[in-house]
């Protein structure tokens, strides 16, 4: 099986391109075009809007003309899908290289950053979470709902009312500048959030050439899946999600260790740790980086770095708190998603399984079942990360490998997994070395993990038929990156890539 690196001069004539492939630019452009105007009604739109909420374009929103916005919405994502998958089909035939990749994700970004919330709710929580301490009270010993700011708490959904804040003092004090700045202008609180977690996709880019270089792939293919793919343009930009800032942290810090600069690399990582606890999961594999570096023998190496790390991760972490001005309660409400059920999770679904099909015979709760497994699921998870950890001890690339690795199982294999949890190894994973058929899968898991809830935030992992028709669809664009027809719809057409890089006509 030929690699992204395998590709060579193909005998058939192939199809040359401008080196900036405009009309594919374009079409992604306009899908977030078309998702920026639709989401106005099919989005995660404001409890009360004061914008189009009783003005003359207030029907986008309710009975047909929501369902119109819907379809446009829809539409949209489609064609950001379609030219993401055209822009890895002109990376990897070696057509376009980093720079283009960039101008798409740019292009098709900006349009997300000035959208209301699309495919998650998480934006107005952390507005609740930064308006909470402007109001004297403790994020990490209340919820939202103790608020009596109409604005925020109305747009917050009632399954996180009285939920205290699980994130970092890091987040907690970003969240506090931007209500700072927009008070309850829920709109402008929206987008200013959205450009600071942005941030985070800037840090993917800064980080990536160090990565691809120590991990063994390819710069355009890691930007192509990292920057320019659904789940960072959509899910991380358009929602937004907090994990961005997390991963670009965890991202820069993990190429400064890889180049020797220790303390700085430990402490930006552990800058990562006080947005979301995950990153932590990463600190041990780097402990062993950094012992690979240092000249004496592999335990003396280790006792060295482990205590440097434990050292900047304390002082740094302890000044993030401070500069917060919180405290360390939200190390307590770390299990606050685990009140999620959902079958994404592998212990969840697991669980959900055995009661049905015990549920044939004899009548129990479904949490039995449930709890049960998530207990199993976090015992193999304990043993993934060990094992890991202890196969990564001779450092260098191969500890971030397994790092990737560890973030993986940790999304999968912990008590609820939501869909972009899988981005937190993923970052890391897009600098290794790709074969083209795990390409095509990656995008298939990409389409299918945005599609998981619908643009106003809500689950339909238990829409059935809905599920089904989104895998047929998300496989259908992984199938596109290896064929430019794959359901043959059309007359055999010259090849988009040629036989000599191992893609099926």
């Amino acid at each position: 099986m030929s690699t992204v690196e395998d590709a060579t001069p193909a005998p058939v004539p192939v199809r040359r391109t401008p080196a900036l492939p405009v009309r594919t630019i374009v079409l992604g452009t306009v899908g977030s075009l078309l998702i920026l105007v639709s989401a106005l009604g099919a989005g995660a739109i404001l409890a009360q809007d004061p914008m189009i909420g009783r003005g003359p374009l207030s029907w986008i929103r309710y009975g047909h003309g929501r369902i119109l916005a819907t379809l446009v919405l829809y539409t949209g994502f489609a064609l950001v899908v379609w030219a993401w998958v055209l822009l890895g089909r002109h990376v990897l035939a070696g057509r376009v290289g980093a720079r283009p990749v960039l101008v798409a994700a740019l292009c098709w970004t900006i349009p997300m950053l000035l959208s209301p919330p699309v495919f998650s709710r998480d934006a107005y929580l952390y507005i609740a979470y930064g308006t909470l301490p402007l109001h004297g009270y403790d994020p990490y010993s209340v919820g939202p709902g103790i608020l009596d700011v109409d604005p925020v708490v109305d747009n917050v959904d009632s399954f996180w009312q009285a939920t205290p804040a699980p994130y970092g003092p890091l987040f907690i004090l970003l969240a506090k500048g931007v209500i700072s700045i927009t008070g309850t202008n829920m709109i402008a609180g929206v987008v200013l959030m959205k450009l600071g977690l942005v941030v985070g996709v800037g840090l993917i880019v800064v980080a990536m050439p160090g990565l691809v270089r120590h991990l063994g792939g390819k710069l355009p293919v890691a930007l192509w899946l990292a920057v320019a793919g659904p789940m960072t343009v959509v899910h991380l930009v358009g929602g937004p999600h907090n994990d961005v800032l997390m991963v670009g942290l965890l991202a820069v810090g993990t190429v400064l260790v890889l180049d020797r600069r220790h303390v700085l690399g430990m402490i930006v990582v552990t800058l990562a740790v006080a947005v979301k606890a995950t990153a932590a999961v990463a600190l041990p594999f780097l402990v062993w980086v950094w012992a690979g570096h240092l000249e004496s023998t592999r335990w003396r190496n280790f006792t060295r770095a482990c205590a440097a790390s434990v050292g900047i991760f304390v002082v740094t972490f302890a000044a993030a708190t401070f500069v917060s001005g919180v405290n360390l309660g939200w190390i307590s409400a770390l299990d606050a998603p685990t009140a999620i059920v959902n079958w994404l999770s592998i212990p969840t679904g697991a669980g959900e399984i055995l009661h049905g099909l015990v549920g044939v015979f004899v009548e129990a709760p479904k949490v039995w079942f449930v709890t049960v497994m998530r207990v199993v699921g976090g015992v193999l998870l304990a043993w993934i990360l060990v094992r890991q950890w202890w196969r990564a001890r001779d450092g260098g690339p191969d500890a971030i490998r397994r790092a990737a690795i560890a973030l993986f199982a940790f999304a999968v294999l912990s008590p609820a997994t939501l869909p972009w949890y899988l981005v937190w190894g993923f970052v890391l994973a897009a600098a290794l070395r790709w074969e083209r058929r795990q390409l095509a899968v990656l995008v298939t898991f990409a389409v299918f993990l945005v599609l998981t809830y619908s643009p106003a935030g809500d689950d339909l992992l238990y829409d059935w038929l809905f599920m089904a028709l989104a895998a047929g669809i998300s496989i259908l664009a992984g199938l596109s990156l290896l064929r430019r027809d794959p359901l043959n719809l059309f007359p055999a057409r010259e090849p988009f890539l040629s036989r000599g890089a191992g893609v099926e006509r």
